[in-house]
């Protein structure tokens, strides 16, 4: 027998019945975003909103009647209740990503009202910043890895599923697999554990998602891998003020947001929406990072204020966070993270390392004299 096409798929989810309306899910137009890749299957079930909770059983007949076909190792089915107009020069959407090739299983349940969502992990702590090409991600990774060089568990989740960069920081390729029942594992390097929507689509694909379908995979990706135990989450925000970063404070006990920026008032006028998004969902912010601060010539040793420079610690004052430190604009973090092997792992003597390291011992101390306080995490809140 052949390997299974797009079209077996189709034939098979042909045979789903709508419960509620004359017709199976194809011929309804209501399956997109169909995605195989080396026996990972993934696709988009567009249902009314009302209709949502009520088709989980449908959800789960769809992915056991494609899981049957020949050489199918996972499938992941999401339900989404945003369904765009036609529009006779969009692209087709059956031949793009639109869901997360590889998570198998449905989404991990919301906890009751007594039960800690992700409850292995003491704190997770998010990296956010108001616009993109600050340097967030290589901020992450260089803070988790001297969190990881403390002496703690350390996880790191890259959140940004349309620019995931964060495995290519930590010289991590490949894909993941199943590790436990439904559980994903999670890639690891360093000694610490990360898992990216980078692992399950191709590097070079554009992922075009629509904001329910990219909440429904942020969702699988946290709850869906097998995490283990951790001290400590890192969470790798995409840039600005959207859908996953909502999803990330209504679903998930932050112990709180630090904020990455430059200098220039462009990046610090970005910075100051990120931080007062993450003050009006009560999420702690942990303090201010000016990343770019300034350039040391190599040559001659002079510094150089590129992008101008003390401007994220006057922010930080006039906000009232914590300024948690600047890191330069070095060539050397550069190449580091270009090639995988962060700075803070190649080079932990390095004075740019050492940076980091403070940086991450502040805001370890701040989550934790938080916790011992009982200010712990923040609420779970609901966004109308």
């Amino acid at each position: 027998m052949g390997e299974t096409t797009q079209e077996d798929i189709l034939a098979a989810l042909g045979g789903i019945k709508d419960p509620d309306r004359d017709g199976d899910i194809v011929s309804l137009g209501m399956i997109s975003g169909l995605q195989m890749k080396d026996g990972h299957v993934a696709f988009a079930i567009e249902v009314d909103p009302e209709r949502g909770a009520a088709l989980e059983p449908l959800r789960k007949e769809a992915e056991k009647a494609v899981h049957a076909l020949p050489g199918i190792l996972t499938v992941s089915a999401v339900l989404t209740a945003e369904r765009a107009e036609p529009d006779v020069n969009a692209p087709d959407m059956n031949a793009q990503v639109s869901a997360a090739p590889g998570i198998a299983g449905a989404p991990q349940a919301a906890p009751g009202p007594d039960e800690p969502f992700m409850p292995n992990i003491a704190f997770i702590i998010a990296v956010a910043s108001g616009k993109g090409g600050v340097g967030k991600s290589t901020t992450s990774v260089n803070l988790a890895m001297a969190l990881s060089h403390m002496g703690l568990e350390v996880g790191i989740l890259d959140a940004d599923v349309y620019g995931p960069s964060v495995p290519r920081l930590l010289g991590l390729n490949g894909q993941t697999y199943q590790s436990d029942g439904p559980l994903l594992a999670p890639m690891e390097n360093y000694g610490i554990k990360c898992m990216s929507i980078g692992f399950l689509v191709e590097e070079d694909n554009p992922v075009i998602w629509r904001g329910p379908m990219a909440t429904s995979a942020l969702t699988q990706l946290l709850g869906d891998v097998n995490w283990g135990v951790l001290d400590t989450l890192i969470v790798d925000l995409p840039p600005g003020t959207g859908d996953i970063h909502l999803t990330m404070v209504q679903q998930i006990p932050l112990a709180g947001a630090v904020i990455v920026s430059t200098p220039q008032d462009i990046a610090l006028a970005d910075a100051r929406k990120g931080l007062n998004m993450f003050r009006k969902v009560d999420v702690p912010v942990l303090g201010i990072i000016e990343n770019m601060s300034y350039f040391l010539c190599p040559d001659n040793g002079k510094r150089y204020d590129i992008f101008g420079h003390g401007g994220a610690k006057r922010e930080a004052q006039r906000m009232g966070v914590d300024f948690l430190g600047e890191v330069p604009l070095d060539m050397v973090i550069r190449e580091t993270s270009d090639d995988g092997i962060p700075i803070v792992h190649s080079d932990p003597e390095n004075p740019h390392a050492k940076v980091y390291t403070e940086i991450a011992e502040r805001v370890w101390t701040s989550v934790t004299e938080a916790r011992e306080k009982g200010e712990g995490a923040a609420p779970k809140i609901v966004v109308d």
